[in-house]
């Protein structure tokens, strides 16, 4: 009888492990949630917003008309400002960023204020124009006085 017992609380343990293990539709709700905030006549950001729920992330959108402001409250370079902003994670988040990008910034957790892309990319996630072939361009790194070459993509393919 005490063999009986012995298995099934071990059988009930491991059960539970593995109730508690991650699986493939719980990866996505361990993403942080993201807090864009954009001009509501941006046609861009708006697919911007989708891609990267398309990758997993939670977000919450906030429409202002002038996002000016936030950019300069956050630290956001004026050499680095784009249509829109986004925080997730204690980071910020300028224009037009590969999800593949911020994933790798949130399991690096670099003491950096952000990323950011510069200006709208041709090709770049939000930014794809049918016919016209994708930009090169940069995802940078910032922080207060520098910035990084963090990862160089072509579309929304990194190179």
């Amino acid at each position: 009888m005490a063999n009986e017992l012995t298995l099934s609380r071990r059988a009930l343990l491991f059960g539970a492990a593995a109730f508690a293990l991650p699986r493939p539709a719980d990866a996505a709700e361990a993403l942080p949630k993201m807090v864009v905030t954009r001009d509501p006549n941006c046609g861009c950001c708006g697919n911007w917003v989708k891609h990267v729920q398309a990758a997993g992330f939670p977000v919450e959108v906030v429409e202002v008309a002038d996002v000016a402001p936030l950019k300069l409250k956050l630290g956001v370079p004026d050499a680095l400002a784009s249509c829109h902003t986004a925080e997730i994670g204690g980071y910020v988040l300028e224009g037009h960023v590969p999800a593949q990008a911020i994933k790798r910034l949130l399991a690096e957790r670099p003491k950096v204020i952000g990323l950011a892309v510069a200006g709208m990319p041709v090709g770049s996630p939000g930014m794809e124009v049918p016919g016209q072939a994708p930009d090169i361009y940069d995802v940078v790194v910032f922080s207060a006085g520098r910035q990084n070459v963090f990862a160089r993509y072509r579309g929304s393919q990194p190179i």
